[in-house]
């Protein structure tokens, strides 16, 4: 693999603020995918994307682990919900080859709308972690969760950390801060069921996915850290401004 070095730079920058965006919210597929593509377009689509996942589970792993060490992780929700999407994650890559995954963006991008109306119009939502389940019926919430979460990583991807914050807020009663913690765990296990696949078939740039997965952990400890610090406002915040970018990139995607 020759690559320029002004187009590495620019691929290691790309991984620093993919990691950071992850790290908070979610969303950081949207800078550090478009950016290998542009970058090397004459590789397999599959080789960018396990690149990519390479990188982001470095980060993401970074990430929920200081968030385990600071916040009160709720794992009795979390675990369950990330072997559901692990299993789950490899069925929708599966599934690619029976329906094409842009039929999905019309109705991603009502989703994204939706989410983000809710957030802004409810200006408690997030603001209080008050979990809302327990025993057998969060376990089945969970896996549900994580299981239709998983799927749509595996099966298409973009806006999967935004989801799922909104999702354990939403059905979970959880705090934005608590949600986003949450939502690393889950993101783990999808991207490491993703490169349960990509790996054995040699879909990754080894060299390059190590240096954009070091930039990712340096952009996640950056995101994380000021997550921790400035709390579920921050978080909250930083929601709204990754899902509108979101809003308006499958918008364009929807119409072009």
């Amino acid at each position: 693999m020759g690559v320029d070095p002004l187009l590495l730079s620019g691929l290691a920058i790309a991984a620093l603020f993919a990691g950071f965006i992850d790290a908070v919210v979610g969303g950081g597929g949207l800078i550090q995918i478009p950016a290998l593509f542009n970058a090397l377009p004459h590789e397999l689509p599959a080789t960018l994307f396990g690149t990519n996942k390479v990188a982001s589970v470095f980060g993401t792993s970074n990430a929920a682990w200081r968030y385990a060490r600071r916040v009160e992780m709720p794992w009795r929700t979390t675990l369950p919900a990330a072997l559901a999407a692990f299993a789950c994650s490899y069925l929708g890559a599966m599934a690619v080859a029976w329906l094409p995954p842009a039929m999905l963006r019309p109705l991603i991008l009502l989703l994204l709308v939706g989410a983000a109306v809710y957030t802004f119009s409810r200006r408690d939502f997030g603001a209080i972690h008050q979990p809302q389940h327990t025993g057998r019926r969060e376990f089945v919430y969970a896996v549900l969760l994580g299981g239709g979460i998983g799927f749509y990583d595996g099966f298409f991807g973009p806006g999967t950390g935004s989801f799922l914050i909104f999702l354990f807020i939403r059905f979970f009663g959880f705090d934005f801060l608590h949600a986003s913690a949450a939502s690393k765990v889950v993101n783990v296990a999808t991207n490491l069921a993703a490169l349960a696949f990509f790996v054995p078939h040699r879909h990754v740039l080894p060299l390059l996915a190590m240096l954009m997965a070091g930039c990712n952990v340096l952009g996640s400890f950056l995101g994380a850290h000021l997550a921790l610090r400035h709390g579920s406002g921050f978080v909250r915040k930083a929601f709204l401004c990754v899902v509108g970018v979101f809003i308006l990139k499958f918008a364009n995607d929807t119409l072009a």
